[in-house]
């Protein structure tokens, strides 16, 4: 129909399946981990003798959160996860190329 085979088309399909499971966990990867670690400080919090610990551990996480998201700190988890998603996005065109230049030749 405009001159693409369908061993081309076939290519753009993978490159874009591929690139949208990238971005999808180069996202959800960093907002998990924080987000356990902000529940795992919480949980200690609740517990007698080291309380203290996960409400410092909570203040100074957030505090960090705060500092990437302009003082909101799940705006902070937001950014971190996109920016995340930014580079994965870029590795995986990156080794696609890599890729298709390997078996060109």
């Amino acid at each position: 129909m405009f001159g693409c085979s369908n061993w081309e088309m076939a290519t753009v399909s993978n490159l874009i399946r591929s690139l949208f499971l990238s971005v999808l966990l180069s996202f959800v990867t960093p907002v998990l981990f924080v987000g356990g670690i902000l529940g795992t400080l919480l949980t200690v919090s609740y517990i007698p003798g080291i309380a203290i610990l996960g409400e410092i551990g909570q203040e100074l996480m957030l505090s960090f959160l705060s500092t990437f998201g302009e003082g909101y700190p799940v705006q902070g988890m937001l950014t971190i996860g996109v920016t995340c998603a930014m580079v994965g996005g870029l590795f995986d065109v990156f080794n696609f190329y890599l890729y298709q230049d390997i078996h060109s030749q």
